[in-house]
């Protein structure tokens, strides 16, 4: 897949703020929850020089590049036992934060397009960069595999329904989440069935028409 320089361009200034976003908004539940720990590391701010991560960040100039892959933004450190409510519960609040802030900065920036008010091509390219991206990082984010944050997500829920023998196994199993990940990811670049491509397909197709209206 080719692409211009300008595509390039800005797909890495997509990337960048919607991770900067992300990381912020972790960092923004956890101390809302009562953690002090990531305003005390310069966590609690929008400046994307506290949310890059130096080899995420070289993965994101290479996706930009490549039309494929995955970047990633410093993980938000925190500490569940300083927070108000039950640790596991406030874990998977933290957790959503990011993916749910991905999903509002996708739909606050397609209203435009919605609305039919972005005429200029240029502008319109980025808006819908800028919603495709994050419906993506939503979704993939909220896998339900240590280290995503879908995991975290998926054990509080477990943990609020009460399905302790699934938790304990869910537990055990985030070992070997970072391995599965990568396997997921080698098949979908590498293989010919793309088994993370089709888990993530149909809530992606369904974020973009109920966004950008699209059929």
């Amino acid at each position: 897949m080719h692409f211009s320089l300008v595509e390039v361009v800005i797909w890495l200034v997509v990337l960048v703020i919607s991770i900067d976003v992300h990381e912020f908004s972790h960092a923004l539940a956890a101390t809302r929850l009562g953690d002090p720990t990531p305003r005390y590391q310069g966590r609690l701010t929008l400046n994307p020089k506290a949310h890059l991560d130096p080899v995420g960040t070289m993965m994101m100039i290479f996706a930009a590049f490549a039309g494929f892959g995955i970047g990633w933004g410093k993980p938000v450190q925190v500490n569940p036992y300083q927070m108000r409510g039950n640790p596991r519960l406030d874990m998977g609040i933290v957790a959503l934060a990011g993916p749910t802030s991905n999903v509002l900065l996708a739909i606050l920036s397609g209203i435009p397009i919605r609305l039919g008010l972005i005429t200029n091509p240029a502008l319109a390219q980025f808006i819908l960069i800028m919603v495709l991206a994050n419906i993506g990082l939503a979704v993939f984010n909220l896998i339900p595999l240590f280290p995503l944050d879908g995991y975290s997500v998926f054990m509080a829920v477990l943990e609020y329904i009460q399905a302790r023998d699934l938790l304990d196994f869910w537990a055990r199993l985030s070992q070997w989440g970072p391995g599965l990940l990568l396997l997921l990811l080698m098949a979908d670049w590498f293989m010919p069935v793309p088994i993370l491509s089709d888990l993530m397909w149909p809530p992606i197709k369904l974020l973009s028409s109920i966004i950008l209206g699209w059929s």
